[in-house]
């Protein structure tokens, strides 16, 4: 899957053609042998299929809003014999009415799917489909094992898992979502909306078979037919929906530490970035600032004030982000407001029997909110208040899949007991077996959904560990208790790209590794260098362990992390435009190589480039070394000629690289034909640049960029007040045309002009001559081949530059 096409499917559609009746519907529906089956087009390209003993299962979802499942397609129904037909301009669907096998098909009849599904009498499911031999399958979420999951068998079940590794599963999220994507760059995606526990076996209980099965909950999923990976991708984040944009200081670098655990010892944090030059935007507080690791309280010894500490912070134009674990120490009678009020409003997880449920985590013994209930979201938001007063700006949702001390299951017992009312599922209890996967996703949707409507002018920034499908509409994540180690650096990329292919596109890993020994100078310095290149760039690790913030170690380790530190803050234009794009499309910023290139695939690299090389945004390429360890030369495969050297600006020779790697460099390449947009350095994003604001063009085929810029904090883009500009540029006889498509929006940007840096031309050269609203540079780096300095900005038009 996908699936080769039948030879015998286009005679077939033409004898139905003349041997069918067709009728319209919405929703088809058909029964057989006490099983129900519905199928819908919920969006162009998407076929949901929905099973069910007797009847079809509730029409309800955590991870796909009610607006998102809606059918939007009417499907046209054709009938001939023991088969029915459903089409769309887009997908069509073919089902043996004896047993209900489903089969999708896209659009021009190619078989991409053919789902058989079993239902169990009581309980449970299991759905098989053939797998392509060139197939390779991504996605899950973050789990360990290869890149491509092909061959593996993976469980989708939160948990927490401490030092895991790479045979680990499963992780701390269940994304039950994969693409799958042929030599040929075709794609075929397709979702289990179940948050049962449910296995995924891609072929390695028997060869070329797909199985997934479930011990509970519906037999509900989705079939999106790409056809490249791209529209798979938007496809599914159409159902699940984008994340939100962040603000833009999320993806400045974040330094953690489990814990620093008194105000001067956050203050000294603060000073040190400062005075060291290290560009930063947040401060992580660990449990430790905590009244006995106590959610929402504050150890007043050790902060006794903690607005000031925060409006301190913000002077050095950095922001404080805190802990804030779901379980609530169970304290009667002890004064500790969020236990009393939950209690007094029956807001809190129950036994079978009634009871309140109690389990050991960091406060001792804890109850835990209900979050599938609409109230208890409402009232753990509330919470936030005194924190967003005290000018807080983020929270961080740990320990939430949840997480449970001194059980053997390291959670809490399946038969506790949810009181679901919620969204458009009917009231209803619900054991934790069927809740467990979403608690994560629930408790950061609270968190989120709190902030906003104690700031609703303001985009609320939450960090959640555990998570589900459509989870990345409320936070960013991270891949949790890692390990510092080479193997855990490089598994952390796949886990990232999965993370970013499964609709988590804001995610990273705790950069050092947060558990184990200590890294080497050497290991610590090559994370710092691939994690300024992440979507999230959040150093962290666990408590007893020696220092391992940025400043650590030898002069040269230092002045290595700080410039690639920097290099991210000169960036920050390319990646907010990148994460702007991706609040529009679900198009993740870290990419595989074939999501921007699929066509790649069919030319001899079953992953279309190394699996160690990775794409941020359209247009860098960022390839370390496969064996970090002891590196020795390497090859690197660009997809096509033409690339640019990003240190250099030079053009690169050929196709195939050979790399010599040192500490002090990454090996980074620029997309020919690449407009990349590049700011001053700043110490921060809340510091506004001054001067202008630079285009590196590099020339080639489909020269084209874009350019987005707003306030970065609040709702206001929401309003119009943005700056969207596509660019292009074009090789002219003489020269270079470089056109600026009409801006959009009404936001006023800080730059006070342009400068058009042009690489590939000859060493020294400049332009001879330049046509439209621009001077030739004088005070640019003499480095750069050639540039152009237009004044004070371009909203729209062309400049012609001639050699």
């Amino acid at each position: 899957m996908p699936l080769k096409p039948s030879r015998l499917w286009p005679a077939l559609l033409v004898l139905l053609a003349f041997t069918v009746r067709a009728e319209t519907v919405d929703r088809f529906t058909l029964s057989r042998g006490g099983v129900a089956l519905e199928v819908s087009a919920p969006a162009g390209g998407v076929v949901r299929i929905r099973m069910g003993r007797g009847q079809l299962p509730e029409d309800a979802s955590w991870a796909v809003p009610a607006s998102a499942r809606r059918p939007l397609t009417p499907l046209q129904v054709h009938r001939t014999g023991a088969y029915v037909e459903l089409r769309t301009p887009t997908v069509a669907a073919r089902i043996d009415i004896r047993t209900l096998r489903t089969e999708v098909l896209d659009g021009s009849g190619q078989l991409l799917f053919d789902g058989c599904a079993a239902l169990a009498s009581a309980a449970g499911f299991q759905l098989r489909a053939r797998l392509s031999g060139d197939d390779h399958i991504f996605g899950l979420g973050d789990k360990t094992g290869t890149f491509d999951r092909k061959g593996g068998s993976f469980v989708m079940w939160n948990s927490d898992a401490y030092k895991f590794s790479q045979a680990t599963d499963p992780l701390y999220k269940s994304v039950p979502f994969f693409m799958a994507v042929s030599d040929g760059g075709r794609a075929t995606g397709v979702f289990l909306d179940n948050s049962w526990r449910t296995r995924f076996d891609f072929g390695k209980a028997e060869r070329d078979g797909l199985t997934i099965s479930g011990e509970g909950g519906p037999l509900d999923y989705y079939v999106m037919v790409g056809p490249a990976p791209q529209d798979v991708l938007k496809q599914y984040a159409q159902l699940t929906g984008m994340p939100p944009l962040m603000p833009q200081w999320a993806l400045g670098f974040q330094q953690s530490k489990w814990s620093y655990k008194t105000d001067a010892e956050v203050r000294a944090i603060a000073s040190r970035l400062r005075s060291e030059n290290l560009p930063a935007d947040v401060i992580y507080m660990d449990i430790d600032y905590q009244d006995r690791s106590r959610p929402f309280t504050v150890n007043r010894e050790a902060f006794p004030d903690l607005p000031q500490l925060a409006r301190d912070l913000r002077e050095q134009d950095l922001r404080l982000v805190l802990i804030t674990d779901p379980h609530i120490a169970k304290a009667p009678g002890q004064g500790y407001a969020p236990y009393d009020s939950g209690v007094a409003q029956d807001l809190f997880l129950k036994l079978p029997g009634g009871g309140l449920y109690s389990g050991d985590v960091w406060p001792g013994a804890s109850v835990f909110p209900d979050f599938s209930r609409a109230v208890v979201r409402d009232w753990w938001g509330r919470l936030y208040a005194g924190f967003v007063d005290a000018g807080v700006a983020g929270f961080w949702n740990d320990m939430n899949e949840p997480a449970i001390f001194n059980v053997a299951a390291k959670t809490m017992p399946l038969d506790v007991v949810h009181r679901i009312a919620s969204d458009d599922f009917r009231p209803r209890t619900a054991s934790h077996a069927e809740l467990h996967n979403v608690y994560g996703q629930l408790n950061s949707r609270a968190t989120f959904e709190g902030l906003l409507r104690l700031q609703p002018d303001a985009r609320p920034f939450v960090l959640t560990r555990a998570s589900f499908a459509g989870g990345q509409r409320y936070a960013a994540t991270w891949t949790g208790d890692n390990v510092s180690s080479w193997q855990h650096l490089k598994m952390g990329v796949h886990q990232l790209i999965n993370l970013g292919l499964s609709g988590f596109a804001y995610a990273g890993n705790d950069v050092g590794g947060y558990a184990g020994e200590a890294p080497s100078p050497e290991l610590l310095t090559r994370w710092f260098q691939i994690g300024a290149f992440m979507p999230l760039f959040r150093s962290h690790a666990e408590t007893n362990r020696p220092d391992q913030e940025p400043w650590v170690g030898a002069a040269a380790q230092v002045d290595i992390r700080r410039r690639f530190i920097a290099e991210r803050y000169r960036l920050m234009p390319y990646l907010y435009t990148a994460a702007e794009h991706n609040s529009r499309t679900g198009i993740p910023l870290l990419r595989p190589v074939f999501l921007n290139f699929p066509d790649v695939l069919a030319k001899g690299d079953r992953l279309g480039g190394s699996e160690d090389q990775f794409m941020v945004g359209g247009d860098l390429l960022v390839a370390p070394s496969p064996t970090q360890e002891s590196p020795g030369d390497y090859a690197v495969e660009l997809p096509g000629t033409g690339w640019y050297d990003y240190w250099s600006g030079r053009r690169v020779a050929g196709q195939r690289l050979t790399v010599t790697p040192t500490l002090d460099s990454l090996p980074v390449y620029v997309r020919p034909g690449a407009i990349l947009p590049r700011q001053p350095l700043v110490q921060s994003t809340a510091i506004t640049p001054t001067g202008r604001l630079e285009l590196h063009i590099y020339p080639g085929p489909d020269c084209r960029g874009d350019l987005y810029a707003d306030d970065g904090v609040s709702q206001a883009y929401r309003r119009g007040a943005f700056l969207r500009q596509h660019l292009r540029c074009e090789t002219t006889p003489t020269g270079l045309r470089v056109l600026f498509d009409s801006r959009q929006g009404g936001w006023a940007p800080w730059w006070s002009g342009l400068s058009l840096v042009i690489h590939g031309w000859a060493d020294g050269a400049v332009p001879a001559a330049v046509a439209g609203t621009a001077t030739l540079a004088t005070s640019l780096d003499p480095a750069q081949d050639a540039a152009v300095v237009l004044a004070p900005d371009m909203p729209g038009g062309a400049i012609d530059i001639t050699r």
